[in-house]
């Protein structure tokens, strides 16, 4: 079995400018990476006060550090989420942050009328893409057992005093989540500080939170990555099957970064990418990727390479990055146009289908373009 490839799906264009135009002003910048919920995130942070920057950089450090400890599914002896799967059916008592996401996170797969479900880790485990090791494909008698285990409306969670349940053998993560819920925490440390003015938080590249614009007043420029370009996993298995006529020798080599499909500009929002090519392995010539549909706990073939989606909340993108992948074009749209003007839901999109092809919301239409040299069908939806 071959090993998967992870990589970015997002990149970062553009570098921070350090003084303010026009107005004499000293702008500092400050950074740190950070190796968590892994991946490795580099925050970003500038404003006119150096000491006030580096605090909130320590703080939503420890901030990440202290949720990795208790959303894990993997065995912190901390984690909440491990302590729930675990439980055997009995309820658990969660701390403040983990109910509060688990709320958000059923909240978001009843919204998606389950084509997001926190609860298909049993499934992902089988697969073996936690811990990118020991990939397997289950066979059908398998995967049939373990989808009858996904079902979000069985866990049970006292929004009051923080308790939950699941039903035994039932598990459950918020890998799914996480990553834009603790963007949207950080980026309000970030506007609750005086002396910081904005950041630039890229939460593992596959996860942007923009706190503000740059520090010239213009967007940031975030690179969008073309799920059938060069250093993609699928790129790569490709290539080799083509090279050799057996997919299954394909090494899944880890590189950087891929090639890029276009541009887009980002003030104040966050946006997250979700696609079959950031972590996928080969068997028997047939690409299984770790993204599953709920439905049948294997991989999502919904005719979509990838989702893009933009909105003010880091953690409505994340969840309905996956909810629209599984769900594929004509539904991910007919979502979209169900909630593109309820305030609490309003987000744009951008879908790639395997043939390359690009649909996006109206209101990407202007802050998204093509890279040099891509040259593809673009279709703005209506």
């Amino acid at each position: 079995m071959s090993r998967p490839r992870r990589f970015a799906a997002l990149a970062v264009l553009t570098a921070l400018l350090l003084t303010l135009p026009g107005c004499g002003r000293q702008t500092v910048q400050e950074s740190a990476q950070v190796l968590t919920m892994d991946t490795v995130m580099t925050l970003t942070v500038y404003g006119t006060d150096k000491a006030a920057c580096q605090a909130v950089l320590r703080d939503g450090e420890d901030m990440l550090y202290d949720w990795n400890r208790h959303l894990s599914a993997t065995g912190s002896a901390d984690s909440d989420v491990y302590a729930l799967n675990h439980a055997e059916g009995r309820p658990v008592p969660l701390g403040e942050d983990t109910a509060q996401l688990l709320g958000r996170a059923l909240d978001l797969c009843a919204l998606t009328d389950g084509a997001l479900d926190v609860t298909a880790y049993s499934a992902v485990e089988a697969w073996g893409f936690p811990g990118n090791n020991d990939y397997r494909v289950p066979a059908q008698a398998e995967l049939d057992a373990l989808a009858a285990k996904i079902d979000y409306t069985r866990v049970k969670l006292d929004r009051d005093s923080g308790q939950a349940s699941l039903p035994d053998g039932m598990e459950l993560d918020l890998g799914a989540v996480a990553k834009g819920w603790a963007g949207d925490q950080l980026a309000r440390l970030v506007r609750e500080t005086e002396g910081v003015d904005g950041a630039l938080l890229n939460l593992g590249q596959s996860t942007i939170q923009t706190v503000g614009a740059k520090p010239d007043g213009s967007a940031w420029r975030i690179g969008i990555q073309d799920p059938l370009g060069e250093g993609t996993a699928l790129a790569e298995l490709t290539q080799q099957a083509a090279r050799t006529g057996d997919a299954s020798q394909a090494p899944a080599i880890q590189t950087e970064q891929g090639s890029y499909l276009g541009v887009l500009e980002l003030t104040d929002r966050a946006m997250s990418t979700s696609g079959g090519y950031q972590r996928c392995f080969v068997q028997d010539d047939e690409i299984y990727w770790h993204i599953l549909d709920p439905k049948t706990a294997a991989p999502a073939r919904s005719g979509l390479a990838s989702v893009t989606v933009v909105a003010d909340s880091g953690l409505l993108c994340d969840g309905l990055s996956t909810a629209l992948f599984v769900m594929g074009l004509d539904r991910g749209v007919q979502f979209w146009q169900t909630w593109r003007d309820h305030k609490d839901v309003s987000f744009d999109c951008i879908f790639i289908t395997d043939d390359g092809s690009v649909y996006l919301t109206p209101g990407l239409a202007d802050a998204f373009t093509l890279a040099d040299g891509q040259s593809r069908e673009v279709t703005v939806l209506s």
